[in-house]
Parts: C-alpha cells; structure tokens; sequence
C-alpha cells in the first residue's frame, strides 16, 4: 500500500465505526494502523484510572455517537 493512500485519509480506531470507515481503515497498511493506534494510546486520557470496563466504556461511546448524530 503507498504512503500516499495511507496518508489520504483520517480514520481512527473506533469501536463505533461505520462500513466506510470500515474500509478505509482496511486500506491502510499494517504500519499506519499501528502508527494511528500508538497516536490514540499516546493521548492524556488514555493515562486516566477508571473503575468502569471496556463494556461500559463502548456504552458511553455509542451513546456520544448517537448525540452527535441527532445534533
């Protein structure tokens, strides 16, 4: 895959992710996914303790998702 596919597009990591989203995130070759996880992990939130579990975190996620699609 060229660097130029992997750096045409913005898809993240995300547990709510559409069927493009989907596919663009396919495209990408091993390392730019990589790439792209190591820059999720690396921000300041991931570095907060919480008592919550990846359940409750996908929960909050999907309900910021359908605010965002109502608004």
């Amino acid at each position: 895959m060229s660097e130029a596919t992997n750096s045409g597009t913005d898809v993240m990591p995300s547990a709510t992710a559409n069927e493009a989203e989907i596919g663009a995130w396919n495209a990408l070759s091993r390392d730019e996914q990589v790439r792209r996880y190591q820059e999720v992990l690396a921000h300041s939130a991931c570095d907060a303790i919480t008592e919550d579990g990846m359940s409750d975190i996908l929960a909050a996620t999907r309900r910021r998702v359908a605010a965002r699609r109502r608004a």
